[in-house]
């Protein structure tokens, strides 16, 4: 029994979709790393909350 050959419209397509992985794998650590440098700053606080009081 043998694998009919794949057509060649699958390879680009398997090309295309490995290129766009990719580039969605190096966005995903991209923002990862920013994410983790923000947040290991050894002057990460969270912000003062303000309280409004509302007067005329």
């Amino acid at each position: 029994m043998s694998f009919r050959e794949e057509h060649e419209l699958h390879k680009r397509r398997f090309g295309r979709n490995l290129g766009l992985g990719l580039v969605l794998a190096g966005f995903v650590a991209l923002v990862f790393g920013l994410t983790i440098a923000k947040v290991s700053n050894e002057n990460f606080a969270l912000p003062a909350q303000t309280t409004q009081q509302g007067g005329d």
